[in-house]
Protein backbone atom coordinates (compact mmCIF):
# COMPACT_ATOMS: atom_id res chain seq x y z
CA UNK A 1 0.00 0.00 0.00
CA UNK A 2 1.50 3.41 -1.12
CA UNK A 3 0.62 6.58 1.26
CA UNK A 4 -0.05 10.43 -0.57
CA UNK A 5 2.13 12.67 0.72
CA UNK A 6 -0.23 15.73 1.24
CA UNK A 7 2.33 18.81 0.41
CA UNK A 8 0.71 21.72 2.30
CA UNK A 9 -0.33 24.98 0.96
CA UNK A 10 -0.21 27.75 3.84
CA UNK A 11 -2.06 30.16 1.28
CA UNK A 12 -4.98 28.01 1.75
CA UNK A 13 -7.55 29.92 4.23
CA UNK A 14 -7.14 28.27 7.33
CA UNK A 15 -5.45 28.18 11.14
CA UNK A 16 -2.29 26.34 11.88
CA UNK A 17 -1.98 25.91 16.04
CA UNK A 18 1.95 25.63 16.21
CA UNK A 19 3.90 24.43 18.99
CA UNK A 20 6.88 25.81 19.98
CA UNK A 21 10.22 25.19 22.33
CA UNK A 22 9.02 25.17 26.19
CA UNK A 23 12.82 24.99 26.74
CA UNK A 24 15.71 24.27 24.20
CA UNK A 25 15.01 26.14 20.89
CA UNK A 26 16.70 22.87 18.95
CA UNK A 27 12.76 21.69 19.38
CA UNK A 28 11.46 23.82 17.05
CA UNK A 29 10.29 21.50 13.65
CA UNK A 30 11.57 22.47 10.40
CA UNK A 31 7.55 22.27 9.59
CA UNK A 32 6.86 24.91 12.30
CA UNK A 33 9.50 27.42 11.09
CA UNK A 34 8.04 26.94 7.37
CA UNK A 35 4.44 27.86 9.04
CA UNK A 36 5.32 30.89 10.70
CA UNK A 37 7.36 32.40 7.90
CA UNK A 38 4.82 31.46 4.97
CA UNK A 39 1.42 32.44 6.86
CA UNK A 40 -0.06 35.47 6.59
CA UNK A 41 0.19 36.85 9.67
CA UNK A 42 1.01 35.21 13.46
CA UNK A 43 -1.00 35.64 16.45
CA UNK A 44 1.27 35.30 19.76
CA UNK A 45 0.10 35.00 23.16
CA UNK A 46 3.05 37.77 23.94
CA UNK A 47 4.57 39.33 21.11
CA UNK A 48 7.86 40.13 22.59
CA UNK A 49 8.75 36.62 23.33
CA UNK A 50 7.48 35.57 20.04
CA UNK A 51 9.78 38.25 18.84
CA UNK A 52 12.82 36.74 20.08
CA UNK A 53 11.73 33.12 18.57
CA UNK A 54 11.43 34.54 15.04
CA UNK A 55 14.24 36.44 15.30
CA UNK A 56 16.34 33.85 16.32
CA UNK A 57 15.14 31.47 12.87
CA UNK A 58 15.07 34.28 10.97
CA UNK A 59 11.24 34.86 10.28
CA UNK A 60 9.77 37.90 8.75
CA UNK A 61 6.42 37.90 9.67
CA UNK A 62 3.89 39.93 10.82
CA UNK A 63 2.42 39.54 14.49
CA UNK A 64 -0.50 40.47 16.25
CA UNK A 65 -1.40 39.80 20.04
CA UNK A 66 -3.94 37.15 20.87
CA UNK A 67 -3.87 36.03 24.32
CA UNK A 68 -6.52 35.31 27.42
CA UNK A 69 -7.31 39.04 28.25
CA UNK A 70 -8.28 39.66 24.44
CA UNK A 71 -9.07 37.09 22.93
CA UNK A 72 -13.30 37.11 23.30
CA UNK A 73 -12.34 40.69 21.41
CA UNK A 74 -10.08 39.44 18.69
CA UNK A 75 -11.71 36.29 17.87
CA UNK A 76 -14.27 37.82 15.48
CA UNK A 77 -11.76 39.68 13.78
CA UNK A 78 -9.38 36.92 13.36
CA UNK A 79 -12.38 34.90 11.94
CA UNK A 80 -13.45 36.94 9.47
CA UNK A 81 -9.66 37.78 8.27
CA UNK A 82 -9.53 33.62 7.58
CA UNK A 83 -12.73 33.85 5.56
CA UNK A 84 -11.76 36.82 3.54
CA UNK A 85 -8.70 34.29 2.50
CA UNK A 86 -5.89 34.91 4.68
CA UNK A 87 -4.01 32.40 6.63
CA UNK A 88 -2.76 32.34 9.89
CA UNK A 89 -0.33 30.99 12.84
CA UNK A 90 -1.49 30.40 16.52
CA UNK A 91 1.40 30.16 18.84
CA UNK A 92 1.71 30.17 22.43
CA UNK A 93 5.06 31.16 24.97
CA UNK A 94 5.87 28.09 25.02
CA UNK A 95 4.83 24.63 24.22
CA UNK A 96 1.23 24.13 22.15
CA UNK A 97 -1.66 26.49 22.09
CA UNK A 98 -4.73 25.32 23.68
CA UNK A 99 -3.17 23.07 26.64
CA UNK A 100 -3.26 25.47 29.76
CA UNK A 101 -2.67 28.64 27.22
CA UNK A 102 -5.35 30.71 24.85
CA UNK A 103 -6.44 28.45 21.65
CA UNK A 104 -9.45 27.03 22.52
CA UNK A 105 -11.89 29.71 21.89
CA UNK A 106 -10.51 30.43 18.65
CA UNK A 107 -10.80 26.76 17.22
CA UNK A 108 -14.06 26.26 18.35
CA UNK A 109 -14.97 29.49 16.67
CA UNK A 110 -13.23 28.74 13.21
CA UNK A 111 -14.98 24.37 13.46
CA UNK A 112 -18.26 26.84 14.22
CA UNK A 113 -17.82 28.76 10.51
CA UNK A 114 -16.38 26.13 9.11
CA UNK A 115 -12.68 27.00 8.87
CA UNK A 116 -10.13 24.06 8.61
CA UNK A 117 -8.30 23.98 11.55
CA UNK A 118 -4.53 21.99 11.32
CA UNK A 119 -2.66 21.29 14.27
CA UNK A 120 1.07 20.39 13.91
CA UNK A 121 2.63 18.12 16.84
CA UNK A 122 5.57 19.51 18.97
CA UNK A 123 6.56 20.44 22.38
CA UNK A 124 4.39 19.68 25.23
CA UNK A 125 5.33 19.85 29.03
CA UNK A 126 3.53 17.09 30.69
CA UNK A 127 4.45 14.45 28.21
CA UNK A 128 8.08 14.45 29.12
CA UNK A 129 6.90 14.95 32.74
CA UNK A 130 4.75 11.77 32.50
CA UNK A 131 7.67 9.54 30.61
CA UNK A 132 10.27 10.56 33.68
CA UNK A 133 6.89 10.13 36.78
CA UNK A 134 7.77 6.03 36.85
CA UNK A 135 4.25 6.44 37.13
CA UNK A 136 1.65 4.33 34.93
CA UNK A 137 0.91 6.27 31.77
CA UNK A 138 -1.72 4.12 30.05
CA UNK A 139 -4.37 6.17 31.52
CA UNK A 140 -3.65 9.78 33.00
CA UNK A 141 -5.48 12.78 34.17
CA UNK A 142 -4.30 16.15 32.75
CA UNK A 143 -5.66 18.85 35.41
CA UNK A 144 -3.34 22.05 34.27
CA UNK A 145 -3.38 24.47 36.88
CA UNK A 146 -5.68 23.64 39.45
CA UNK A 147 -8.56 27.15 40.12
CA UNK A 148 -6.85 29.13 42.38
CA UNK A 149 -9.43 29.93 44.93
CA UNK A 150 -13.31 29.08 43.76
CA UNK A 151 -13.65 25.49 43.23
CA UNK A 152 -10.18 24.54 44.39
CA UNK A 153 -11.41 22.58 47.22
CA UNK A 154 -14.02 20.80 45.58
CA UNK A 155 -11.72 19.64 43.02
CA UNK A 156 -9.27 18.43 45.51
CA UNK A 157 -11.86 16.22 47.16
CA UNK A 158 -13.19 14.82 43.56
CA UNK A 159 -9.64 14.03 42.71
CA UNK A 160 -8.75 11.93 45.79
CA UNK A 161 -11.03 8.85 44.24
CA UNK A 162 -8.97 9.33 41.02
CA UNK A 163 -7.70 6.16 39.84
CA UNK A 164 -5.78 7.53 37.46
CA UNK A 165 -2.43 9.20 37.17
CA UNK A 166 -2.82 12.76 37.34
CA UNK A 167 -0.79 16.26 35.96
CA UNK A 168 -0.82 19.60 37.32
CA UNK A 169 0.80 22.78 36.12
CA UNK A 170 2.20 25.16 39.04
CA UNK A 171 4.43 28.00 39.54
CA UNK A 172 7.31 28.07 41.61
CA UNK A 173 5.20 30.62 44.52
CA UNK A 174 2.43 28.33 45.15
CA UNK A 175 4.55 24.72 44.57
CA UNK A 176 4.56 24.45 48.43
CA UNK A 177 1.38 25.55 48.58
CA UNK A 178 -0.68 22.68 46.21
CA UNK A 179 2.17 20.15 47.60
CA UNK A 180 0.51 20.62 50.85
CA UNK A 181 -3.07 20.65 49.83
CA UNK A 182 -2.40 17.57 47.66
CA UNK A 183 -0.82 16.03 50.28
CA UNK A 184 -4.34 16.69 52.59
CA UNK A 185 -6.99 15.59 50.18
CA UNK A 186 -4.83 12.75 48.32
CA UNK A 187 -3.11 11.25 51.46
CA UNK A 188 0.92 12.22 52.53
CA UNK A 189 2.26 8.63 51.50
CA UNK A 190 0.85 9.34 48.03
CA UNK A 191 3.59 8.86 45.42
CA UNK A 192 4.98 11.50 42.82
CA UNK A 193 6.84 13.33 40.43
CA UNK A 194 8.35 16.62 39.81
CA UNK A 195 9.88 17.72 37.12
CA UNK A 196 10.48 21.24 36.58
CA UNK A 197 12.68 23.23 33.50
CA UNK A 198 11.35 20.76 30.54
CA UNK A 199 14.09 20.90 27.95
CA UNK A 200 16.07 24.00 29.72
CA UNK A 201 19.25 24.26 30.82
CA UNK A 202 18.63 23.15 34.54
CA UNK A 203 16.15 20.66 34.21
CA UNK A 204 15.56 18.34 36.91
CA UNK A 205 13.15 15.24 37.81
CA UNK A 206 12.50 14.42 41.88
CA UNK A 207 10.45 11.65 42.85
CA UNK A 208 8.61 10.86 46.14
CA UNK A 209 6.27 10.33 48.57
CA UNK A 210 4.43 13.57 48.72
CA UNK A 211 5.62 14.20 51.98
CA UNK A 212 8.67 13.42 50.98
CA UNK A 213 8.51 16.28 47.92
CA UNK A 214 6.97 18.51 50.56
CA UNK A 215 10.33 18.40 52.97
CA UNK A 216 12.63 18.46 49.26
CA UNK A 217 11.24 22.08 48.20
CA UNK A 218 11.12 23.23 51.68
CA UNK A 219 14.65 22.86 52.08
CA UNK A 220 15.34 23.97 48.13
CA UNK A 221 13.72 27.15 46.96
CA UNK A 222 11.45 26.33 43.92
CA UNK A 223 12.68 28.07 40.46
CA UNK A 224 11.06 27.77 37.06
CA UNK A 225 7.71 26.29 35.95
CA UNK A 226 6.72 22.42 37.46
CA UNK A 227 4.91 19.61 35.76
CA UNK A 228 3.57 17.69 39.18
CA UNK A 229 2.70 13.56 38.38
CA UNK A 230 1.09 12.14 41.25
CA UNK A 231 -0.14 8.36 40.92
CA UNK A 232 -4.07 7.41 41.61
CA UNK A 233 -5.05 6.04 44.02
CA UNK A 234 -5.06 2.35 43.39
CA UNK A 235 -1.83 2.51 42.13
CA UNK A 236 0.23 -0.34 43.99
CA UNK A 237 3.20 -0.82 41.71
CA UNK A 238 6.55 -1.09 43.08
CA UNK A 239 8.72 1.56 41.73
CA UNK A 240 12.03 2.43 43.33
CA UNK A 241 12.46 6.27 43.81
CA UNK A 242 15.20 8.24 44.21
CA UNK A 243 16.51 9.29 47.71
CA UNK A 244 15.92 12.81 48.08
CA UNK A 245 17.89 12.93 50.75
CA UNK A 246 21.21 11.83 48.81
CA UNK A 247 20.52 14.33 46.27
Amino acid sequence: MKFKTRFEMTSIPKLYIVPTPVGNLEDMTFRAVRILTEVDFILAEDTRTTGILLKHFDIKNAMQSHHKFNEHQTVDWIVSRIKAGASVALVSDAGTPGISDPGFLLSRECIAHDIEVECLPGATAFVPALLNSGLPIDRFLFEGFLPQKKGRQTRLKELAAESRTMVFYESPFRLLKTLEQLAASLGTDRRASISREISKLHEQTVHGSLEELIQWFAKNEPRGEFVIVVAGKENKKNIKYINLQEQ
